[in-house]
């Protein structure tokens, strides 16, 4: 953990506005975030919603389950921390998680109105059909 000395002011102030602006996340942890955050796996919070000068968020990574955990190749370093993201990123990886919301959500729609059976007992074009039944 990094430590401030408390006697310098000036430093404080410093250390304060690098965590007002965030820090940006490097391209592969953003893709890997990104690849979360579409499966429903982050949690972003504004470090401070009382003041707006504050920029940045609180990004959450949890580890992936199920399936995604064998499928989707996560480091280690990035699952199950907290991190303070610049505001641009946060407002994309937003993004991805409300596209992700919306087409999981289809795809479960989908599956609900789909008719497995029919589609693996009827063939069009055979003889009973022809005959009338």
């Amino acid at each position: 953990m990094k430590s401030i000395k408390v006697t310098d002011v000036g430093q404080i102030k410093n250390e304060l506005n690098k965590y007002r602006q965030g820090k940006k996340l490097e391209i592969r942890q953003f893709n890997q975030a990104a690849r979360l955050a579409w499966l429903g796996k982050v949690t972003l919070m504004p470090l401070d919603p009382e003041d707006p000068e504050t920029r940045s968020y609180l990004l959450y990574i949890d580890y992936p389950d199920g399936l995604s955990a064998r499928i989707v190749n996560v480091d280690e370093d990035l699952v199950g921390r907290i991190f303070i993201l610049d505001g641009e990123q946060a407002m994309f990886i937003a993004e991805i998680v409300e596209q992700g919301v919306r087409e999981r959500a289809a795809l479960y729609e989908d599956l609900n109105r789909r008719d497995f059976y029919f589609g693996k007992f009827y063939t069009p074009g055979t003889d009973e059909d022809e005959a009338g039944g």
